[in-house]
């Protein structure tokens, strides 16, 4: 009996491969057809092809905010022509697929042809950049809530209203901000209606990878200080009094003045 038709969206996570869930592992090496965005690292598709007898195919089906990229049409006609021909599929996507990864379109063109999908979570870039900058995304005396939203928007699409996030921003919330360093100066402006500018902010550019870099800024200067250090994409862009949770941390005693546990 011929199996049904099964295609998975996989969360790669930000790049590190210890940061891979066991089930992404588990599942990537179950594909016969890699289907792979352009942001998975070398060392995480690595990992799904170590020890296979027969190697899956690999497909790079890259896509990138202001780079040549293949076309979502494109990609979800390949996954579902070859889900239905019997491929063991495999959608490995940066980060999370459910965080601005596309995942829900290309789930609902899986189910309308009967395909069967799975969604295996992974760790968000947003978390990895604020692990990156010793901060949590919520803290109890500097933010009760995070909001994440991309500053990316389809052609003819309208982009966030940054007034009203900044003035959210300023109830407590943490904003982390994806896809946003061609937009940086206009992020800057529309918080800036809610927000003062001494509100600490940050650049994350590679979260989670050796070449990780990092912009420790306010947001009066953030634009500036990111364009003077030359960071781009992929890029997150964290706003918000959570960041003061990373300046206490810095001011607090150092390890070595902490005595050591007494041993038996």
């Amino acid at each position: 009996m011929k199996a049904a038709p099964w295609c998975a969206l996989v969360g790669a996570g930000p790049g590190d491969p210890e940061l891979l869930t066991l089930k992404a592992l588990r599942t990537m090496r179950r594909a016969s057809l890699l289907l792979v965005d352009d942001l998975v690292s070398d060392a995480v598709l690595a990992l799904a092809l170590r020890g296979r007898r027969k190697p899956p195919r690999v497909v790079h089906v890259g896509k990138r905010g202001g780079c040549l990229s293949t076309p979502q049409a494109f990609i979800e006609r390949l996954m579902v022509s070859a889900a239905i021909a019997g491929e063991r599929v495999v959608r490995l996507k940066g980060g999370d697929p459910g965080v601005f990864g596309r995942g829900g379109e290309e789930a609902a063109a899986l189910r309308q042809h009967g395909i069967t999908v799975e969604i295996v979570n992974g760790i968000t870039s947003g978390l990895a950049a604020a692990n990156a900058l010793g901060v949590p995304w919520t803290h109890r005396e500097h933010a009760q809530g995070v909001i994440l939203v991309t500053a990316h928007t389809r052609e003819g699409g309208h982009g966030p209203d940054w007034a009203v996030l900044g003035a959210a921003a300023a109830q407590g919330l943490t904003l982390v901000v994806y896809m946003g360093m061609a937009r940086l100066e206009a992020l800057q402006r529309g918080l800036a209606a809610a927000l003062p500018p001494q509100t600490p902010a940050a650049v994350v550019q590679h979260a989670g990878l050796a070449q990780e870099r990092l912009c420790l800024s306010t947001l009066g200067c953030l634009a500036a200080d990111a364009r003077a250090q030359g960071l781009g994409s992929p890029a997150i862009v964290l706003i918000g009094n959570v960041l003061k949770a990373r300046e206490a941390m810095s001011a607090a005693p150092s390890a070595q003045a902490v005595p050591a546990l007494r041993t038996a």
